[in-house]
């Protein structure tokens, strides 16, 4: 073959419409052999796949285009709702209120300062169990929305005020027993709430522990002097409603009115703290709730141990 015709032998290149991919499920192993024999040059002009014609990506970004601002609207209107329920009182959303479970609400309570140099009752430093605190400052205050009784409004009463919470066959024998018991004073307060509860919180501070519980154990006499008994109340049995009420060093009596009782039920307990003892009442016509009876009792128990 002359030297012209090898020439265009080896510079005539394949034509476009022959150059087909070989599938790869028919691409064989070339054997060693013939790869050997392949001439160099023949490898580099090799006819490649022919690519794919770019398709537009105009569809694909508008797509994204929507489903971005889809969700910034669904984002605003999400957002604008999350701030409209925090705002919002909990009662006040739809499907999330909750029914109140009839505890009140009542301000920050606080134990009152001591005077220098006395120790809270219930420590090694005051054995006697002496409330050193100013006791009208340890009288449990009324809830929020409550109506004060002017005559029970925190401060200091006469032992007639206090005589009114019997029944008045008893009070001459609660007279009697407190004229004995060295009493120092009283401090009381009242309130009646919306839902038409009364409620009467007194205390009464005696010269020492020993009266205190003689007094405690005059008016809660089940023998012959009998038990003394609220006005217009005739009969009572323990009320369970305040068993869950955890004491430190307080003990509790808690009574309720029995059926069949008047137009209003009578709920009452007796706290003995040191030389203190508290009296807590409720009264409500129809029946007097237990949720607040027993949160009454609780806090007033708090703020005597």
């Amino acid at each position: 073959m002359t030297e012209q015709s090898q020439t265009q032998t080896h510079a005539q290149p394949v034509p476009e419409a022959q150059a087909q991919p070989v599938p790869e499920a028919q691409a064989q192993p070339v054997p060693e052999a013939q790869a050997q024999a392949r001439p160099e040059a023949r490898t580099e002009v090799e006819p490649k796949p022919a690519a794919a014609p770019k398709k537009s990506r105009r569809p694909l970004l508008w797509g994204i285009a929507r489903w971005t601002a889809a969700v910034l609207v669904c984002g605003g209107v999400g957002a604008g709702s999350a701030l409209g329920i925090t705002s919002m009182e909990r009662t006040d959303v739809p499907g999330l209120a909750t029914e109140s479970d009839g505890r009140w609400t009542y301000p920050k309570i606080a134990l009152p300062a001591l005077p220098e140099g006395v120790q809270r009752p219930y420590t090694d430093g005051n054995r006697g169990e002496i409330h050193h605190a100013d006791l009208r400052a340890l009288v449990l205050p009324a809830p929020v929305g409550a109506k004060v009784d002017p005559r029970l409004d925190g401060g200091w009463i006469g032992l007639d005020t206090y005589l009114e919470h019997f029944d008045a066959d008893d009070r001459g024998e609660v007279k009697e027993a407190l004229a004995d018991s060295a009493l120092r004073h009283i401090a009381a307060r009242g309130w009646t709430t919306p839902d038409g509860t009364s409620t009467r919180i007194y205390l009464l501070r005696f010269s020492s522990v020993a009266f205190a519980e003689a007094f405690k154990d005059d008016i809660l006499d089940t023998g012959t002097r009998g038990f003394k008994l609220p006005a217009g109340v005739d009969a009572e049995t323990q009320a369970t409603s305040v068993e869950e009420v955890r004491l430190s060093y307080l003990s509790l009596y808690a009574f309720d009115e029995e059926k069949p009782y008047g137009p209003e039920q009578t709920r009452w307990a007796y706290l003995q703290a040191g030389d203190t003892l508290a009296l807590v009442a409720q009264s409500r016509k129809g029946e007097a709730a237990a949720v607040p009876f027993q949160q009454a009792v609780a806090l007033q128990a708090q703020l005597l141990g």
